[in-house]
């Protein structure tokens, strides 16, 4: 068999995706096996794919991946999330485009055009992550607006609402001007500005007298009630029951007092627009202030704006400023650093704005998902964000379910009247009808109704992705809710814990009385070499499609995880991608190296019968480690222990150590072990690099059509001979300080040398420091001899004879310079081991290793001194 002597990922990830797909590998159903299940965390449908999904489903896909080698009924579910208001306006912006307004369509054609969008666009990042080699189970595929999850949606609202969960009430909202809708708390990102803080005159009535009242935002004198002061502000007793005009307005608003006024702000007078200012509506509240609303839904002022009607918020910002300015009413602006909150989904400043909208009451279903993560029956991973969970759920707020939007599930509330009550929730138009007579007392038909035309927040049909996804709203005793569900894992990003995780949480306690999964691990942010967030914006975001392209998906995927610890940002550079492709490369030419060795009959030689015995326990080893790292969900860590075996352990040591000599044959019972070897470690790979273990998997040897690594048995621990692991690193040390005396000496790699040591016992694995040291004899002595070149390994010391006079001040000078080198080492791991917080909370393996080091120290000062003394004479 010809193996090409280049590794090409491009031919082989296309050629085995279609045969896992052709061979139905990913699909699950319930069985007798004990279930491992990961819902994907829906993308926008529209979307596609960036680093952070990348980082994100390549960790979903280790992990499931991995549970199908553990013998585990491995599902992982795919889908998409409709995104109410990214796709919208991507509709109204493409149907703008083609000069069609969305206020000229009926929501018929409208939601017409989204559907044709969305199934145009909606397909692209889920093929994109099948050339990372998601292995998704794509007969699952769900969306959040196809039939079996509407339909749980919307019964979710109506059961709520019967519980009294869900209520109708004006409440000041978030206000996304250019999408025209609210938008959650959550979804408001906060922004550093540079701003102004204008000081503008309210004079006091009947007179010429004025106080100052600094703001940022006088076009919102309009909407003012009132002015505000603290009771404790002596400046402003004199304005008790008084009464101010507003400039501008004219308009004479009363002074109230409220301790809520900051006394140290501006002048300590505060306007008051409660229809604008979340604080204002409830200092509005609490003094039974009038509220003027001031703006239209798109952020232009409306009737109440005066002679700014009709024109946009901030260009009546500029104006008003410069008719205070000539009208006498501005005494001064000052620049100001402000924080100015803006809508996640369009960038827009939010407008605070009174409105009448759905609320889900969220302290009365909050208190089982607070406890659950408190008690760690779903654990957050890293832990930190468990102080972050409970600070929102303790001081969780009403949640805003509407939208005023037309992509998205409708409300199912209908109202057949003019009265606040008048309405009723229904599932269906014949239900509502049958509801609304009830209640109004008289025949209600269907042309009474009228159905609320908001739709319902995109998180309010996420939040039940768990139980959805199999079908566990609409028949919550099917046979695979009952076998799925809870879930195992969910991997997503810290900035959706509360969006989606904790609603998630919610959702599953009070839908299945348990929680939807057990462990939350939260990956990173992908930042740049300069720690900057990838963005298009910032234009420093590569397209994953092109790494992949360049590097191979394994090589990305490699990448990636190098350096990716949960909850940690991942600072990304393309060399970490050369890193993985590198690393592909070397698997595949350690590949060509053992199928390319002859094979004979004869018994194995010492070196390579003794590298058989120590890789088996080096492998057992370092599975004990790749286990334990993936149990903590150390993934990186995971890959690094991974990527050390093969690369260090095996590629450099093992196969140098079984390698023949030239054009000479390889014992066939060395050879069978090598592969066996090799075979485990592309088990151990194959979750990180699902295309290159697949192919050399393939080639090792002949497979019947319909195999696979993906359900070959994960390698197993087995218990480690810790002793030869401990003699073959000993050997190393022997070969690494030969090496080192070739190259000091600038001796030919080639040359036989004499080994001389001169301690009592004669290190274990001498075929292995025979072999790679190239060693022609190996004495033991007791005594050094006269000219040598010497070493420490461990305790113990080594010599290689030479015949040539020694330069004997070069050689002092050379050992002065390694004996401080080694006296500072040891200052600095005496250091470590005398502080207490370091002993006292660093696992025993690396105290351990900190006190091996120490004796190393001591024992390499002790020879380079000794050998000092004798060169000195």
């Amino acid at each position: 068999m010809e193996i090409p002597a280049k590794y090409d990922p491009t031919s082989i990830e296309d050629k085995w995706y279609a045969y896992w797909m052709k061979n139905n590998f990913f699909r699950s159903v319930p069985d007798e096996r004990e279930p491992y299940t990961i819902v994907i965390p829906p993308p926008n449908v529209t979307g596609v794919l960036h680093m952070g999904h990348m980082l994100n489903n390549t960790i979903q896909d280790v992990l499931v991946r991995r549970a199908r080698m553990r013998g585990l009924n491995a599902c992982w579910v795919p889908g998409t999330d409709h995104a109410s208001i990214a796709t919208e306006a991507k509709v109204v912006q493409k149907l703008r485009a083609e000069g069609i307004k969305k206020s000229d369509l009926s929501r018929e054609e409208f939601l017409e055009h989204a559907w044709d969008w969305t199934h145009k666009h909606g397909g692209i990042i889920l093929s994109q992550l099948k050339k990372l080699g998601a292995s998704c189970d794509w007969e699952r595929e769900a969306f959040t607006m196809d039939e079996a999850r509407s339909e749980s949606v919307l019964q979710v609202f109506a059961d709520l609402y019967e519980k009294g969960h869900i209520y109708r009430g004006n409440r000041m909202v978030n206000w996304d001007p250019e999408a025209k809708t609210t938008v959650s708390d959550e979804e408001v990102i906060h922004k550093d500005v540079n701003a102004k803080l204008y000081y503008l005159k309210y004079f006091i009535e009947g007179t010429e007298e004025y106080v100052v009242v600094a703001t940022t935002r006088p076009e919102t004198i309009m909407g003012d009630t009132a002015v505000c002061v603290n009771p404790k502000d002596e400046r402003y007793t004199k304005l008790k029951g008084k009464k101010l005009i507003v400039p501008v307005v004219g308009r004479a608003v009363p002074v109230i007092e409220d301790d809520y006024v900051d006394l140290e702000f501006g002048t300590g007078c505060l306007k008051v627009t409660p229809a604008h200012d979340v604080n204002d509506y409830e200092i509005g509240q609490r003094h039974q202030l009038d509220t003027i609303d001031i703006f239209h839904a798109d952020g232009t002022l409306n009737e109440n704006g005066l002679h700014y009607e009709g024109q946009d918020r901030f260009v009546v910002r500029k104006a008003i400023y410069k008719e205070l300015e000539e009208k006498g009413l501005l005494e001064k602006v000052e620049d100001y650093n402000t924080s100015v909150g803006t809508s996640e989904r369009t960038g827009a400043v939010i407008e605070p704005r009174l409105s009448l909208q759905w609320f889900l009451r969220m302290s009365e279903i909050s208190e089982p998902a607070l406890k659950a993560v408190m008690d760690d029956e779903v654990k957050l991973i890293p832990e930190k964000f468990k102080n972050t969970y409970r600070h929102w759920m303790e001081n969780v707020r009403d949640w805003n379910i509407s939208r005023q939007l037309w992509w998205g599930h409708q409300i199912p509330a209908y109202y057949y009247g003019e009265g606040a009550d008048d309405f009723v929730v229904a599932l269906s138009e014949e239900e509502a009808i049958a509801k609304a007579t009830e209640k109004a007392g008289r025949a209600i038909t269907a042309t009474d109704l009228t159905q609320d035309p908001d739709v319902l927040d995109t998180w309010f049909s996420s939040w039940l992705w768990p139980i959805s996804v199999f079908d566990g709203i609409r028949n919550p005793e099917n046979e695979e809710i009952q076998y799925y569900y809870p879930t195992n894992d969910l991997v997503t990003a810290p900035e959706i814990l509360f969006f989606w995780v904790a609603r998630m949480i919610l959702a599953g306690y009070e839908y299945k009385g348990k929680k939807p999964f057990s462990n939350v691990y939260l990956t990173g942010i992908v930042r740049d070499k300069l720690g900057r967030k990838m963005s298009k914006s910032l234009g420093n975001s590569p397209d994953p499609i092109d790494l992949m392209a360049k590097y191979g998906a394994d090589g990305v995927r490699v990448g990636m995880l190098l350096t990716s610890p949960a909850g940690n940002d991942l600072p990304f550079d393309e060399e970490l991608c050369v890193q993985g492709r590198n690393f592909s490369n070397k698997i595949w030419n350690a590949f060509r190296l053992v199928k390319g060795w002859e094979v004979s009959e004869s018994a194995p030689d010492a070196a390579g019968e003794a590298a058989v015995e120590w890789f088996g326990e080096r492998l057992k080893q370092a599975t004990a480690e790749i286990n334990d790292s993936f149990s903590k969900y150390r993934i990186s860590d995971a890959l690094m222990s991974t990527y050390k075996l093969v690369w260090d352990d095996f590629c450099s040591w093992y196969l140098e150590l079984v390698k023949p000599a030239y054009q000479q044959p390889i014992s066939k019972t060395t050879l069978n072990s090598t592969i066996g070897y090799f075979e485990e470690l592309l088990k151990l790979l194959h979750p990180f690099m699902p295309f290159l273990t697949e192919e050399l998997w393939q080639l090792m040897t002949e497979r019947k059509d319909g195999e696979t690594i993906m359900y070959a048995p994960w390698p197993s621990e087995g218990e480690v001979n810790e002793t030869a692991l401990t003699s073959f690193q000993h050997a190393q040390e022997v070969i690494s300080g030969i090496r080192n005396i070739r190259k000091e000496k600038n001796i030919s790699p080639k040359e036989p040398l004499e080994l001389v040591s001169t301690s009592d016992d004669s290190p274990a694995y001498l075929p292995f420091i025979t072999k790679l040291g190239h060693i022609s004899e190996f004495v033991q002595a007791k005594e050094k001899p006269e000219q040598a070149f010497a070493f420490r390994a461990g305790t113990s010391e080594y010599h290689i004879p030479v015949s040539d006079a020694i330069d004997i001040e070069a050689e002092i000078e050379k050992l002065n310079k390694d004996l401080d080198y080694q006296k500072g080492f040891l200052v600095s791991v005496n250091k470590k081991l005398s502080n207490e917080r370091f002993v006292n909370n660093a696992p025993e393996q690396v105290i351990a290793n900190e006190r091996k080091k120490l004796a190393d120290a001591e024992a390499k000062i002790s020879l380079i001194e000794e050998r000092l003394t004798a060169l000195k004479g």
